[in-house]
């Protein structure tokens, strides 16, 4: 069974920084793309950012691209979202994602993605 556990989340002021981490286990790491995703209080969960099963890819939303970036570690069966200049409206929970490198739909699509994580809480305050 897939697990994915999130970790890294807390408090930060405005401009801050964050690194967000993701184990994986249950799965045959190197097989899938990684994604994040996050949901905000009272809104859509949104995509974030995805990096390629052999890490040499990397996707943005526009919203982040620049502050974020999220790599991979295939020997530690670890996915990481560091995050810089944060703003508050960067604030909501942030959720690690799996799917088959084999789905060939596009990759902010989040009912691509079969496991996800239980998300860790990130607050940007002003």
């Amino acid at each position: 069974q897939a697990q994915l556990v999130e970790s890294g989340g807390g408090l930060v002021q405005d401009g801050g920084s964050l690194r967000l981490s993701c184990a994986a286990s249950g799965l045959t790491f190197s097989n899938y793309d990684m994604g994040w995703f996050r949901q905000a209080p009272g809104k859509e969960r949104e995509d974030v950012a995805a990096v390629s099963w052999h890490g040499l890819s990397t996707f943005y939303a526009p919203f982040v691209r620049g502050r974020f970036t999220s790599s991979r570690d295939n020997a530690k069966n670890m996915v990481y979202l560091e995050m810089n200049s944060l703003k508050p409206e960067d604030t909501a929970v942030y959720y690690c994602t799996a799917r088959s490198r084999d789905r060939h739909s596009s990759w902010y699509i989040k009912d691509s993605y079969p496991y996800w994580g239980q998300g860790t809480q990130v607050t940007v305050s002003s």
